[in-house]
């Protein structure tokens, strides 16, 4: 894939995914499968729209499986699963059934609070639909069996913060635009910066501010134009301060819990290599609500937000929505100090599995605002 962009004055290739790498191998194996011959190269799909075209390695064909590789390329990215190969080995199954399975390097799910359940593959949502419409296509009425494995995946999971999250054994296989975009920090936010310029042409006063895919996906559900929507990736205190120079009005905040939360505690940059103290804040706002010591310990050992969030749900001692008003409440107040009151801002705070967690007073009128136009 030849794609590129310009990031302050560096121009910068674009990769693609772990996700990918695994519905590119799995297709060509189907295609040898099918056809008992060797492929060279196959093109797939990218949820984001662009076509990816690889080099197809180590191929093996059997009349009833077919085996092969593809190589990782992160591009411009440096990610530590740049240049690894992922391999998937598509067999026969009796009925007519899609499974899909993971082997040695690719990590296992061992805590609640992903989108994967215990006991599973790391193998995400959106690479498994991949998989799943790139070797229907090959096969629109068999049932087929995928296995991947990454021979590397064990050593390269030692660099990631996977065990912290109940990944064992292997990386995971993501993606949920099936394309790696280049990240330079600074470069990022320069480049977020000139997203802001642009926008500002046509003298817009009000912007959403989102961290990633998530809470982009989140607002265009509720029907809100993506041109309204500047991507904060971590930098959200940057990108505050550089709304002032621009001289914006209002901004509307759309957060998952997991980064807002942050936020809520001081932490303006919210990568996990900078801070992580999400559950001692949500603690701590549970605990100001009258959380006892045993609600108080479950929230201290939850491996995700979204598994504390289930845990105040589920509950009957304390007001969770009251712990999500004022967690949205303090979002607020930090992000007005930081820029010295000079931006109306409202908040809305969300999580995958739950929707709208809390917000402050008139976030729902301001996202209203932006569905009108």
């Amino acid at each position: 894939m030849e794609k590129y962009i310009y990031r302050n004055g560096k121009k910068l290739k674009y990769g693609y995914t772990t996700g990918s790498c695994a519905a590119a191998a799995s297709k060509a194996a189907s295609i040898m499968l099918l056809k008992q011959e060797t492929v060279d190269f196959v093109e797939i799909e990218t949820p984001k729209g662009w076509k990816v075209r690889v080099k197809v390695e180590d191929i093996e064909i059997k009349e009833r499986y077919a085996v092969c590789s593809v190589t990782k390329d992160s591009g411009d990215d440096p990610d530590v699963t740049d240049g690894i190969k992922i391999f998937s080995k598509v067999s026969f199954r009796e009925d007519k059934k899609i499974e899909i399975q993971g082997g040695i390097g690719v990590g296992k799910i061992t805590k609640e609070g992903l989108s994967i359940p215990v006991g599973d593959w790391a193998i995400n949502p959106v690479p498994r639909n991949m998989i799943k419409k790139e070797i229907s296509s090959i096969f629109p009425q068999k049932g087929l069996k995928v296995k991947l494995w990454i021979p590397e995946g064990e050593n390269i999971a030692k660099k990631t913060f996977n065990s912290r999250l109940g990944i064992i054994g292997g990386i995971s296989i993501i993606g949920t635009s099936g394309i790696v975009e280049p990240m330079s920090e600074e470069a990022f936010k320069e480049s977020i910066k000139l997203e802001m310029k642009i926008s500002m042409q046509d003298k817009r006063e009000s912007m959403i501010f989102c961290f990633g895919n998530y809470g982009v996906n989140f607002c265009k559900k509720r029907g809100i134009d993506e041109n309204n929507i500047i991507k904060t990736s971590n930098f959200i205190g940057d990108i505050l301060d550089e709304a002032v120079n621009f001289k914006i009005k209002k901004v509307l905040i759309v957060g998952h819990v997991g980064k807002l939360i942050k936020v809520a505690g001081g932490i303006f940059n919210t990568h996990s290599k900078m801070a992580d103290s999400r559950m001692e804040i949500l603690s701590a706002y549970t605990a100001l609500n009258g959380g006892n010591r045993y609600l108080i310990k479950r929230i201290m050992e939850s491996n995700t937000t979204e598994e504390a969030v289930e845990i105040l749900q589920n509950q009957k001692q304390i007001s969770w929505d009251l712990i999500f008003k004022e967690i949205a409440q303090a979002v607020k107040l930090k992000c007005e100090k930081r820029i010295y009151n000079e931006i109306d801002l409202e908040v809305v705070i969300f999580s995958q599995k739950k929707g709208i967690l809390g917000m402050t007073t008139k976030a729902g009128e301001r996202m209203f605002g932006f569905n009108e136009k």
